[in-house]
């Protein structure tokens, strides 16, 4: 069993930053990642760092803005978010991935989310 609890999320000014942190507890050996959900739309990929080599992905629209890194010491993830545009606005969440692992019974665990609104 995986628990994850989200943080740092709120109200900033286009141009503006934000941290989010994810506290994982449970086992480890997951990819790390963060989605978000905006009002009348899907949730959708954000960033990941992978477990084995900490290698990182991004969104396309997010790329050079957002930096998503790790503190195994502290099982935290975070989302650096710099440049904040209008469009950044969703309920961002933190996930834990195991798929292709041999002990993998379920494959995915989310937070239960944090507001992020940018305002123009």
């Amino acid at each position: 069993q995986v628990q994850l609890v989200e943080s740092g999320g709120g109200s900033v000014q286009a141009g503006g930053s934000l941290r989010l942190s994810c506290v994982r507890s449970g086992r480890t050996g997951y990819d790390m990642g963060w989605y978000r959900q905006a009002p009348g739309k899907e949730r959708e990929f954000v960033a990941r760092i992978m477990w084995s080599g900490g290698r990182t992905l991004y969104e396309d629209s997010v790329k050079g803005r957002f930096t998503i890194s790790r503190d195994g010491a502290k099982n935290t993830v975070y989302l650096q978010m710099n440049s904040l545009k209008p469009e950044d606005t969703a309920i961002y969440y933190c996930n834990a991935n195991c798929d292709g692992r041999f002990w993998c019974a379920k494959s995915d665990y989310w937070g239960q989310g944090t507001q992020v609104t940018v305002s123009s």
